[in-house]
C-alpha cells in the first residue's frame, strides 16, 4: 500500500487532528486516512451531518400552492 507523508501542518492543525482522533477512538493516521477517504467519496461533514440528522427532522415541510402574481398599472 503506498505512503503519504505531509510536511508543515500548522500547529493548530496538528492540535485540532489530535483532539478528532482522540475523540474517535482512532489514531492520528487512521483519523487522517478517514477524512481522505471521504473527501475523494465527496462525504464532507455537513453531507454525514445532514445523513446523520434525517430520523429527527420529521416530516418535510408542505408549502402552499402559489398563485400568478397580481398586474400593476405603472402610468
Amino acid at each position: 500500500m503506498p505512503t503519504l507523508t505531509v510536511r508543515q501542518v500548522d500547529e493548530e492543525t496538528y492540535q485540532e487532528l489530535k483532539t478528532q482522533a482522540e475523540k474517535s477512538g482512532r489514531s492520528m493516521e487512521a483519523e487522517v486516512r478517514e477524512i481522505l477517504a471521504l473527501a475523494m467519496q465527496g462525504r464532507t461533514w455537513w453531507s454525514r451531518w445532514v445523513e446523520a440528522t434525517k430520523p429527527l427532522r420529521g416530516d418535510d415541510l408542505v408549502l402552499p400552492g402559489r398563485s400568478m402574481p397580481r398586474e400593476i398599472d405603472l402610468t
